[in-house]
This record gives C-alpha cells, structure tokens and sequence, in this order.
C-alpha cells in the first residue's frame, strides 16, 4: 500500500511538473507574438531594411520626401533640377524591403525625439550629401521654424532654435588624422586627434572610403605614417583597414552607448563602367533614367565593405552599419552625371542628386531610430 501511494505521489509530481512547463511555454508563445504584433513589421529579425528593390511609387505627390525647389541650402554640385536635369522618374521611386515597409520619414517627430541633442555626418563629401539631405528633409517639414547655419573650422552647422537640435558635419575624409610635418603632409593611421570633435555628440553617423584610393595631385598627404615609420605608398586597402581599426578603438573609449548613438555609413557606390551593371560599353552614368530591377547588383558588393564589417565585427561597442552599398548600386540614375558642380563639362557619378538616394538612406536611419 505505502508503495502504491509513493508511486501516485510521483505520478502526480511529474503530471504537475508537465502541466507547469505546458503553461509556461504557452504564455511564452503569447508573449512573443503579442510583442511581434506590438512592433512595427521592420522592427521584427526577419525583415532586413537594406535588402529590397526599389519601386516606382505610384501614390501622387509621395515622393520625392521634398521638392529640391523648396530647400535653399542644396549645393550646386547636388541641385540636379536646377542644373538642368530634364527627366523626373528618379526622383519617383522608393525602396521597398523584403517583407515590410518603411515608415515615411517624419521630420517633425524626428525634430521632437532629437530636441536639444546634436546629430553629427563625419566624413567626406558623401557625408556631406547625406547631410544635406537630412537638413532639406527637416527644413521642408518645419519651414517656418527659426534656424541659424554657421560654420566652426572643417564643422558645418545647421541649428533649428525652436527644438534645440543641431545637425552638423565634420569634413574628416579619412577620419584618421592628416598632418604637416618638416617631411611633408603625413598620413597619420593610428591617430585621430580630430576625434575630440565628436565627444559627447548625441548621434554620429561615420563614412570614409571614398579618398583612399585618391593618387597624383588629389592625393592630399605624402607619407603615410604608422607609429614612428614612414611609408612612400603602402596597398590601400591595408591602409584603409588601419584607419578604420584606429577608429573602432577610439568608439570603444569615447563612446557612452547609454548616451550616444553610433552609425556607420557603408559605401557609397560610383558608376562609371556599364560592365558592371549588364551595359558593356557604357563608360559613365550619363542619360540613365530608372534603376537597376531586382535585389541584387551583377558585379557584386565592393571589397571596401567587407573591410568595414570585419572592422565593425570587433568593436566592442554597439555600431550599427548603415548599410546601403546594395541599394546605392541599383541606383544607376540617382547621380548628377552632366548635372553636377561641372556641368556638362564633368561627369559625376559618385555623388548623388538631391532630392535622391541619399533621402533613402536618411528614411532607413529614421526607421532604426524610431
């Protein structure tokens, strides 16, 4: 008899045992898919805001995010509209994720949730487009709004006074330092001196790439210089590898992530040779009026980013990669081409019109902020 009542008091501890993990699991179940549903769709693991396609957005008056007209402070090199630009479908397509959709940028919710912060681009004139881009897309939402732009040394600022909100750049093309020295223009890759800039800034939004491979008389040092050695020219991509590691030891020391938000902008692509996109023969972006279709670019991605993401891969502290090389490269006419800083004596497809991309990528940062 005792032992049949030990094995029922058994039989009902393991039965109660059972029923306690079936309870936990469903309610574990319900947790997650309440908090699924609570989340914007891009919000969700499953959906990646950097692979997508664009689209032709079909919604009258939905975009461009602003009319380029409407934003005084586009740079002429940018202003591809009042260059001279005669074709308007690049300014009509948007970029549709895979399996969610993008919040439509917001620039007064994005005014009152920086109020009284500091947003800062570093890097170079890529930096600068996005830059742009983020002012036009904040003036256009409030254009009544007092502001006041000054420039500090190599910092550009644009303040809007009624929500205390400054929204700068810093021209560090290398981000490392470049200084003058008895020998000449020095290279510095393992130092960053002109990181005391960036102390204490809210939100900061990294780029360098595209002035590495810089030779001849656009090169602006002479000697590239790692601790005491100097070097004539090292393998650029070693060099740029350098920098960026002297760069991700100078975020885990600085950076408060509790206070500070960090982004890097991955490459910004150029277009000059029609191979890569399926055009033989074509040797500029010139007379290109929609993007490529599908996902995926037939050349593939730069070998500069993965330099970037290894380097990304062992900071300490949270970065987040803006990641819009892919996307970038399917926009084979979002570029000035003979609408640029020179006319229709340059050709200029590696920056970007504004209104254009770089909108895009302000509209995919907006959306990791929110």
């Amino acid at each position: 008899m005792m032992m049949r009542d030990v094995g029922l008091r058994i039989g009902w501890t393991f039965f109660t045992l059972f029923i306690c993990i079936l309870i936990s699991l469903l309610v574990l179940l319900l947790h997650r898919t309440s908090a699924g549903a609570a989340h914007p769709p891009h919000k969700r693991r499953s959906c990646n805001l950097f692979r997508g396609s664009w689209i032709k957005d079909e919604t009258n008056n939905s975009y461009p995010l602003y009319n380029s007209t409407h934003c005084p402070f586009i740079e002429h090199e940018f202003n591809c509209q009042r260059n001279g630009r005669p074709d308007k479908d690049y300014l009509k397509y948007r970029w549709k994720p895979h399996g969610c959709s993008l919040t439509r940028f917001d620039g007064g919710a994005f005014l009152k949730k920086f109020k009284g912060k500091s947003i800062m681009f570093v890097g170079d004139s890529l930096s600068r487009n996005q830059w742009l881009s983020l002012v036009c897309l904040l003036y256009t939402s409030q254009p009544t709004a007092n502001y006041n732009t000054t420039r500090v040394g190599d910092v550009s600022i644009f303040t809007f006074l009624d929500f205390g909100v400054q929204v700068m750049l810093d021209r560090s093309v290398y981000l490392v330092d470049v200084v003058k020295e008895a020998k000449g223009r020095i290279l510095k890759l393992d130092s960053i001196e002109g990181g005391k800039l960036w102390k204490g800034i809210d939100m900061l939004i990294f780029n360098t790439w595209h002035w590495w491979s810089r030779r001849g008389i656009t090169q602006p040092w002479d000697y590239i210089k790692i601790g005491s050695k100097y070097y004539k020219d090292m393998d650029r991509m070693v060099a740029f590898e350098k920098a960026l590691l002297t760069w991700a030891k100078w975020i885990d020391t600085n950076i408060d992530p509790s206070k500070q938000l960090i982004f890097f902008q991955g490459v910004s692509p150029s277009h000059y040779n029609g191979t890569d996109w399926s055009q033989p023969g074509v040797r500029s972006c010139s007379g290109q009026r929609r993007p490529l279709s599908g996902s995926t670019y037939p050349a593939g991605l730069p070998p500069a980013l993965a330099v970037q993401k290894n380097v990304l891969r062992t900071i300490k502290k949270p970065v987040t990669l803006l990641d819009v090389t892919n996307l970038s490269l399917l926009r084979i006419d979002g570029h000035p081409s003979i609408y640029g800083m020179k006319g229709r004596t340059g050709m200029d497809c590696s920056h970007w019109c504004l209104a254009g991309v770089p909108d895009t990528w302000n509209e995919i940062l907006y959306n990791l902020i929110l």
